[in-house]
């Protein structure tokens, strides 16, 4: 072998160890805060949130953003915002405009935003700060990664206001999400949250602002009395390498494990941790009608589609029915188990949120809510392609070469 490509083996071999490095467990959690500032937060999160709650579901963004500038309007006391990603385009800058309208009239306005992805927004979000709202960067990182929490992004979409109100799912504030892509329709999945519920939100949002030395919002005003607005079982769960560990992962192996029916699931990416894999595998060998819709193409790059396909083949041998989303992107991150049990959130079934990323899921337990949630899988399913075995076992050899390239990068996607 030549100097040449001696050289290009050891750069791409020290390109798979830094992954490697930067996509490792983070082992036991550490507090996402102080604990003495945590408890000062925990002092106003009654024991019981779970119960009383009731829920509003939007399967596209613009019927969700209007309702949400509707309550927004009538804030009295504060807004919070926390998204991955809040561009600057036409529709944030229209919800900017509404907050900057409540911030002059004296309502708090803050708006969290994960630093890697919204680097290029700064003037933007100075643009927000010089007109009354706050707006802070979720542990800013260091370019390039130089250690592994760099690699730890927030993913979390939630807002509240008041105490009153909460909406979370898979939707950041972006013009894409309302008026789709090039070749389809963007579907997702948010909900609309109020009674005691609405107090998960608030302290998740809360923590996630105290973070690295970050303003404690921990006076009283900010987690009101929630009184039952309805009788849906919610309860609000957060994930992340610091303050909680794979919660949610757990929680949905942990549906998976007790679905005794049928267990249908959306996801934009189809990258099972070990965990997840086998709770799919272990109920579909006991016959439960196990489904998964994900997307036809990616929406960043070839990568993730082909490690998503690696893994296809196993999942297909042993009974789940995956099936390909034709009208446009499926962004939706949900769950629904034996018309009972029901997630909504943020976490996609990647490694990457299960255990490197900050994720907030719903976990509702609900019969009448499980049905609709199903009604939603079964409009997705009349314009999805499932796939076929037989069919998928005669790609070529390249195709099963860029999968297998893929899938050691995982932890990325």
């Amino acid at each position: 072998m030549n100097t040449g490509g001696i050289i290009l083996i050891a750069v791409l071999l020290a390109l798979v160890a830094y992954a490697a490095w930067l996509s490792a467990p983070p082992g036991a959690p550490r507090p996402l805060i102080p604990q003495d500032r945590e408890e000062a937060l925990l002092k106003h999160v009654p024991e019981d949130t779970r119960s009383g709650n009731s829920l509003e579901t939007f399967t596209a963004f613009n019927p969700m953003v209007a309702r949400m500038e509707e309550d927004i309007e009538t804030a009295q006391k504060y807004v919070h915002l926390l998204f991955y990603k809040y561009e600057d385009d036409e529709v944030c800058r229209r919800v900017a405009e509404r907050l900057a309208r409540k911030a002059a009239a004296g309502v708090e306005v803050r708006i969290l935003v994960d630093h890697a992805v919204n680097m290029d927004r700064s003037r933007f979000y100075d643009e927000l700060r010089a007109r009354g709202i706050q707006v802070r960067l979720f542990s800013p990182m260091h370019i390039p990664f130089l250690i592994p929490s760099d690699n730890y992004r927030n993913h979390r979409k939630i807002v509240v206001v008041d105490g009153r109100v909460a909406y979370m799912g898979g939707m950041n504030i972006a013009e894409r999400y309302g008026i789709g892509l090039g070749w389809g329709i963007w579907r997702d999945t948010h909900i609309r949250i109020e009674g005691p519920a609405v107090t998960g939100c608030e302290f998740a949002f809360a923590r996630d602002w105290a973070y690295k030395g970050g303003e404690l919002l921990a006076d009283a005003s900010y987690f009101p009395p929630q009184p039952p607005a309805g009788n849906v079982n919610v309860d609000i769960v957060c994930s992340g390498p610091k303050g909680d560990g794979p919660r949610i992962m757990q929680r949905i192996c942990g549906m998976l494990d007790a679905s005794r029916h049928y267990a249908w699931l959306e996801s934009p990416y189809l990258i099972p941790t070990r965990e997840v894999r086998d709770s799919l595998l272990a109920a579909a060998g006991r016959g439960v009608d196990v489904r998964i819709i994900i997307p036809p193409r990616g929406d960043r790059g070839v990568l993730t589609p082909l490690c998503s396909n690696s893994y296809v083949e196993e999942l297909l041998e042993a009974g789940v029915r995956i099936a390909r989303y034709r009208s446009g992107y499926m962004h939706s991150k949900t769950a629904v188990c034996d018309d009972r049990f029901v997630t909504v959130g943020t976490a996609n079934i990647d490694p990457r949120s299960y255990k490197l990323n900050y994720e907030i899921n719903a976990f509702i337990d609900d019969r009448a809510y499980a049905l609709q949630m199903k009604s939603f899988f079964a409009a997705d399913e009349a314009q999805s392609d499932y796939m076929d075995l037989a069919a998928w076992k005669r790609r070529g050899l390249l195709a099963r070469a860029a999968e297998s390239f893929a899938r050691i990068g995982s932890a990325q996607f």
